[in-house]
């Protein structure tokens, strides 16, 4: 923790704010490309083969390639993800939550070399790879399974257990708690675990490891931060504090002509010693005006 709080001081200054807006435009990027040139976006893909023969760009790009087809649920998907996302950088703080992602990125990148390791193991028995086109092939077909697909499902778990009796609409109907739609998630992922092969196994592992990690990491400094009252308090807070308007005090100002010390720095004030109370007179009014009794 003590590592997590000298990053934050450090490097916390460069976080991305709004973040998740970045990802959605990305996707937008990617979908645009899509519909220009499909055949581009295969440049694009995080094929680990192809990075260490001098396509590093590929590190990057990955994130531009949309885990699925432009169409009415998938605009509604981003859209809810967005809002999941963004309900987490205001909850979590901006630096963790860009870290959250990071991580998740970082490990996928990870994972796919680890694949590509796995997959020249003796006891895999994949003779294509004897040959460079057959690489070629085999990790351009492998790479299209790193996407930022678990990376999404990661941030909807971490929603999940961060505010877990917040009602949702499923399939805009039926009200239901999001820790519900969260276990359900988790058993999806542990059946698709479980069905995959080794290499599938990598794939999702890496691509979720973030949550883990994450959690394991920052569960005690985020519990303050992870409570949907004292969020709300925040929330509440800062909207008033925007809502109130300053008052504007005149440290000294004459009850006969209304000036004040603001208005005018160069005037002198005085007060009455015979007029019976506090009262406050200009230059002007100090000794013409009449003595309250």
């Amino acid at each position: 923790m003590n590592f997590l709080y000298k990053l934050e001081r450090k490097f916390g200054k460069y976080a991305i704010s709004n973040i998740s807006l970045y990802l959605i435009l990305c996707y937008a990027c990617g979908y645009l490309l899509r519909l220009i040139n499909p055949m581009f976006l295969n440049y694009l893909t995080l094929n680990p083969y192809m990075i260490l023969h001098g396509q590093v760009w590929r590190l990057v790009t990955w994130i531009l390639v949309p885990p699925s087809g432009l169409d009415l649920f998938t605009i509604i998907m981003l859209y809810f993800y967005y809002s999941i996302g963004t309900n987490l950088e205001r909850t979590w703080g901006t630096f963790y939550y860009n870290l959250y992602l990071f991580m998740g990125m970082v490990f996928t990148v990870i994972g796919s070399f680890v694949v590509m390791g796995v997959s020249y193991l003796p006891s895999f028995g994949i003779s294509s790879l004897l040959s460079e086109n057959g690489a070629q092939a085999y990790f351009a077909l492998v790479a299209g399974s790193f996407s930022t697909y678990y990376i999404n499902m990661s941030i909807f778990l971490g929603f999940a257990a961060t505010f877990p009796n917040v009602q949702v609409l499923l399939m805009f109907i039926l009200p239901i708690k999001v820790k519900w739609l969260g276990i359900a998630y988790a058993v999806l992922l542990g059946v698709q675990f479980i069905q995959s092969g080794f290499i599938g196994k990598i794939i999702i592992g890496a691509s979720l490891l973030n949550f883990v990690v994450f959690f394991l990491l920052t569960r005690s400094n985020l519990r303050m931060r992870m409570s949907p009252k004292q969020v709300k308090r925040r929330h509440e807070y800062k909207r008033e504090v925007k809502k109130a308007r300053p008052v504007s005090i005149s440290k000294h100002k004459c009850v006969v002509c209304g000036k004040n010390s603001e208005d005018n720095p160069e005037a002198e004030f005085r007060f009455c010693s015979k007029c019976n109370g506090n009262y406050e007179y200009c230059q002007d009014h100090l000794f013409t005006h009449t003595h309250v009794k």
